[in-house]
């Protein structure tokens, strides 16, 4: 693989895990806004439920009574509603997450084959050199003896 397929790799790759990132922030976001709400219609009925005890204390008549059961269990449904929207989220939130670990994992498959290629190149262009530098110091020593034997004879 040429290193300009393999840097477009890099950068599809790049952009699939910044775009998966965003995806899971997003979910993130929304589950927190379900837990907002889970947590605001719970306290929106202990805070009815008080209200009707306190009504009982001083006297309540009956349709009053059904209106105060009718309306907690409206909120009860609502609060099982949401509870079963949160754990969805979650759902939702952990598929993103292995998404992105998986977009992220092949990400750096890909910088690490970079990396190897970089590092074979460099070895390539290293092993080039010390072949000309002994090539080089070679021919300076076979000069040199051929020097030495010509003044010698």
């Amino acid at each position: 693989m040429n290193t300009q397929s393999l840097d477009m790799l890099i950068d599809l790759a790049q952009k699939a895990r910044d775009n998966a990132g965003q995806l899971l922030a997003g979910e993130r976001l929304t589950g927190q806004q379900l837990d907002a709400q889970l947590k605001l219609l719970t306290s929106y009925r202990e805070e009815y439920q008080q209200g009707l005890q306190q009504t009982m204390g001083s006297g309540i008549d009956l349709n009053t009574l059904r209106d105060y059961q009718s309306f907690l269990d409206s909120l009860d449904t609502a609060i099982v509603q949401a509870r079963r929207s949160l754990e969805q989220q979650q759902e939702q939130i952990n598929a993103s997450q292995r998404h992105w670990q998986q977009q992220q994992r092949q990400l750096s498959s890909y910088n690490t084959l970079s990396d190897r290629k970089l590092s074979q190149a460099f070895q390539k262009a290293q092993r080039q050199e010390q072949r000309q530098t002994d090539e080089r110091n070679g021919n300076s020593f076979a000069r040199a003896q051929l020097r030495q034997a010509a003044t010698e004879q």
